[in-house]
């Protein structure tokens, strides 16, 4: 899987995403340009000590993605979408792109790609969600459509046994 962030602005959300794509062994696209600096302490601190161990490429435009990665199959969450995110079957690397939090995907972008576009529900007075929680939302979807491939679906305790 691959989640692309398109020139996000708080290093606290795209912290917790680095984090969340540690966790499944999901690739992290960044197009700038980024609000904050890669190395920046807030960005490092939601992802804590993961962000080493992220794979995270960056890109200097929308453009600059598109020619490094030919062929992507894009999914563009958004809410102007009229698909839902569960209307679609997710292929095993497929691209879910996300928007800046202040303005999203630009709708030039959306109206090439209408039936790419997805959207999580929610009620009509409330804008959009928060953009980490938005890209596990539809990252899980995604994932538990391959059967979580490659990933733990048991989990241990810790001082106790199950059994």
């Amino acid at each position: 899987m691959n989640i692309v962030l398109l020139e996000p602005e708080i290093p606290a959300n795209t912290g917790n995403i680095g984090r969340t794509c540690v966790a499944t062994g999901t690739k992290l696209h960044l197009i700038e340009p980024l609000g904050f600096r890669i190395d920046e302490k807030a960005l490092k601190r939601a992802g804590m000590d993961y962000w080493p161990k992220l794979d995270v490429k960056t890109y200097i435009n929308y453009e600059d993605f598109l020619q490094k990665n030919p062929g992507a199959k894009i999914y563009y969450a958004t809410t102007k979408a009229r698909n839902k995110y569960t209307d679609v079957a997710f292929d095993e690397d497929c691209y879910l792109m996300f928007g800046k939090e202040s303005a999203g995907i630009p709708e030039e972008i959306l109206k090439e790609h209408p039936d790419a576009c997805i959207r999580i529900p929610m009620l009509d007075e409330i804008r959009s969600l928060n953009l980490s929680n938005s890209v596990a939302i539809v990252l899980y979807e995604a994932l538990r459509q391959n059967n979580f491939s490659n990933m733990q679906t048991a989990g241990e305790l810790h001082r106790l046994s199950w059994e």
